[in-house]
């Protein structure tokens, strides 16, 4: 837990005091004069630069040595000697005044530290690194201040002038909220910050009537095998404009993350005889909330038309009335295949590759065991872990080898991936003497063999 909380602070009629007339003392009294007119320094000697700053009447000098005399009633102190001892005697100064100080290179000492600031007014960026490494907060500084853009203060004065009319025309808190997160994942910005206001503010006005007493939309998103990085561009902006939230077991924390802080979160997630709301209790969640107007995200792992039902909630949208978009996601088998260096298909080892799920009904697995079986295909198998035993057993009843190689991939994509290596006649007994949890992706067929050989990562 970071020990610093950033805050931006008014300043009136408080006082700086800066204790030392070095470097350190001009970088800190040319922050300040920034944003206070009453900077004090305090110091028997100053350096030239800063002798500047006092013959410009930009800050106010003593030449004398620290003293806790020095020290006034809720002013905010500034250590920046270059003794160590005198800097740690004015803390205990500032502390004993109940005044707040900044120490410098003692951040153990201090009760506030100095950011690094991009200033694009009214527009502020602080950066700090909670004084542990100041030069990798000046690097961050500057790549933050060369990836801004240059009409940023266009886009605050426009964004500013329509907050206003927003307030007038959108009474409730919570649509006003939705409205801009939609507004501001759209072209509105782009436009402004090329110039383009006019068009900016059509968009905007169009937006707005579209906005009063509309029906919501729902987004169904597909949030990839696991690893936040497999999201696609356009799901990260859709899921940060959600007013509610969706979500199945398998989305991540990291994922969740990209969330608005004040999205409403539903868990709807279902594992093997586990259902924390029924199939169709989701399809009348996602319709019930489209009703009242929020914009409503359905997050699913893996692809939502490749065993995630996503076809059977958007009979329900579309039968409702309600509208909808889909975001594709890269599917489980494509995710965890890459990942453990198993090529789907492979000139040389499978032409093709068949997606089925292992769901176990009465303690087998009932699936079209003779289209399986095939020379030169790759078999993935989802949710099959546990009835494993009686997939291995069917494909070898089948026909195929009995030392076919087989890979389960447990928690694919994730940091904490494993990859598992057998044979269709030892996997079961494998499996039964190592602890494997799901989600676990089965992989059947020669490719498995190239996951030594491509395992690189």
């Amino acid at each position: 837990m970071a020990d610093w909380l950033p805050l931006f602070h008014r300043f009136k009629d408080e006082q700086f005091i800066i204790f030392g007339g070095g470097k350190v003392a001009d970088r800190k009294a040319r922050t300040l004069i920034r944003f206070n007119k009453k900077v004090r320094i305090i110091s028997p000697d100053l350096t030239p630069a800063l002798q500047e700053l006092v013959d410009s009447g930009k800050v106010e000098y003593l030449s004398q040595p620290a003293s806790v005399d020095h020290i006034v009633p809720r002013a905010l102190v500034v250590a920046a000697t270059d003794h160590k001892a005198v800097n740690a005697e004015i803390a205990s100064w500032a502390k004993a005044a109940g005044c707040q100080a900044n120490i410098t290179d003692s951040p153990d000492l201090s009760n506030f530290i100095f950011p690094a600031i991009i200033d694009r007014s009214p527009v502020l960026v602080a950066i700090s690194s909670s004084s542990t490494t100041p030069a990798l907060t000046r690097y961050l500084r500057n790549m933050i201040d060369a990836a801004l853009p240059r009409r940023l203060n266009e886009l605050t004065a426009f964004i500013a002038k329509l907050r206003v009319d927003v307030r007038q025309r959108v009474a409730d808190t919570k649509q006003r909220q939705s409205f801009w997160r939609k507004l501001m994942s759209g072209p509105v910005p782009d436009l402004v910050l090329t110039g383009k206001e006019a068009e900016a503010q059509l968009v905007a006005d169009k937006a707005l009537a579209d906005n009063e007493g509309k029906q919501g939309q729902v987004f169904l998103i597909g949030a990839g095998p696991g690893d936040p990085e497999l999201l696609t561009l356009k799901a990260v902006r859709l899921i940060q404009q959600a007013d509610v939230v969706l979500y199945d077991r398998l989305v991540s924390d990291e994922i969740m993350a990209f969330c608005h802080p004040d999205a409403e979160r539903v868990y709807v997630g279902k594992a093997r005889a586990d259902h924390a709301v029924p199939q169709e209790g989701i399809n009348q969640l996602l319709v019930k909330y489209a009703k009242q107007g929020s914009t409503v995200l359905r997050l699913k792992g893996g692809d939502p038309f490749i065993f995630g039902r996503g076809g059977e909630e958007l009979e329900e949208l579309a039968q409702s009335g309600v509208p909808f978009q889909i975001v594709p996601g890269i599917t489980a088998a494509s995710g965890c295949a890459s990942y453990s260096g198993i090529p789907l298909t492979h000139r040389d080892y499978a032409q093709s590759v068949r997606f089925v799920t292992g769901h176990v009904k009465d303690g087998s697995a009932d699936l079209p065991w003779n289209e399986l079986v095939h020379d030169h295909q790759t078999l993935v198998v989802y949710m099959g872990l546990s009835g494993i035993a009686s997939i291995c057993s069917g494909l070898i009843d089948h026909g195929m080898a009995a030392d076919t190689p087989i890979a389960l991939v447990e928690k694919g994509t994730l940091p904490e991936q494993k990859v598992h290596i057998s044979t269709l006649a030892d996997m079961p007994a494998y499996v039964s003497g190592n602890s494997i949890s799901a989600p676990t992706l089965t992989i059947v067929g020669q490719v498995v063999s190239l996951h030594e050989k491509l395992n690189w990562c």
